[in-house]
């Protein structure tokens, strides 16, 4: 939504000389537009992400900003109406970020923000594996609410990234939280969790903090890494009940006489190639089978 006399095209051509470069999702969406409409985006540098706000380059010259309509409200982005528009936007579940330069709103761009395809089977199968999925995100809370209704999850919205981070430790008290994030400001929060995990079309600084990655973008995957940690540690148990477990026998016996000192020995080393073995099953384990 131009403002004054912006246009479509200017005002897609200034987001998406901005957002260039940009990964996320949100970024991605403004690029593709501008493509469909047949905007090139304006010659951009010096781009850089502020943290829980948005994104701001100099875009054919001058400073220019795609932001959340609260920051751009405190930078003179967005004057009164323009925030009244953003709050519509919000109200019918969708995300607006502003886009302006120095002093002069452009306008608006509203986004929707839907669930991956395979986002309610793998919620689905975290509340069968006993886990507990809320979101937390730094949109307004009215897109957040309309996304984690569909879900049937709780939420946390309008968080800055300390805001997360002070989510993920309180969480924390009450046990192991992982953390599943794809963007810059998802990072503390990453680190902060018992396990990060990154989204594989997130930002570098997601990958790099995170302690795993879903390389092949699918939401169901997650479950699977559950399933597949908790099979390992099954595993490992198995094998020290295994190996503690002869050589308890063994020692017993040996003392006492019933059996010798070679059998003892043979016994260890036979209790080496059934732990082998038995690890080794876990190369046909399938963290997509559930059960």
């Amino acid at each position: 939504m131009p403002f004054g006399t912006t246009t479509e095209a200017e005002l897609l051509a200034v987001a998406a000389g901005v957002e260039t470069g940009s990964s996320h999702p949100l970024a991605v969406a403004i690029l593709n537009r501008a493509k469909e409409v047949g905007v090139a985006a304006l010659p951009s540098k010096d781009a850089r992400a502020l943290m829980g706000k948005g994104v701001t380059a100099e875009v054919a010259g001058a400073p220019a900003w795609v932001a959340s309509p609260r920051h751009a409200s405190e930078n003179g982005g967005l004057d009164g109406a323009g925030v009244r528009m953003a709050t519509r936007f919000e109200d019918e579940g969708k995300t607006a970020v502003a886009v302006f330069r120095e002093k002069q709103p452009l306008g608006l761009i509203a986004m929707r923000d839907e669930p991956r395809a395979d986002a309610a089977e793998a919620v689905a199968q975290l509340k069968r594996l006993g886990v507990a999925p809320m979101i937390l995100t730094g949109d307004n809370p009215r897109t957040a609410a309309a996304i984690a209704g569909r879900l049937g999850l709780e939420f946390q919205a309008d968080l800055m990234p300390e805001d997360k981070l002070r989510a993920i430790r309180e969480m924390s008290a009450d046990g192991g939280v992982m953390m599943i994030g794809d963007g810059i400001n998802d990072a503390p929060a990453l680190k902060q969790a018992s396990v990060g995990v990154a989204m594989g079309s997130g930002t570098d600084v997601a990958l790099e903090t995170a302690d795993a990655a879903i390389l092949r973008d699918r939401v169901t995957d997650i479950p699977g890494k559950i399933r597949l940690a908790r099979g390992a540690m099954a595993n490992i148990r198995q094998n020290v009940t295994i190996a503690l477990g002869l050589k308890a026998v063994f020692l017993v016996t040996s003392v006492i006489g019933v059996t010798g000192l070679w059998i003892a020995i043979l016994a260890d080393t036979g209790a080496t190639v059934l732990v082998t073995l038995n690890a080794l099953r876990l190369l046909r384990f399938n963290p997509e089978r559930e059960g």
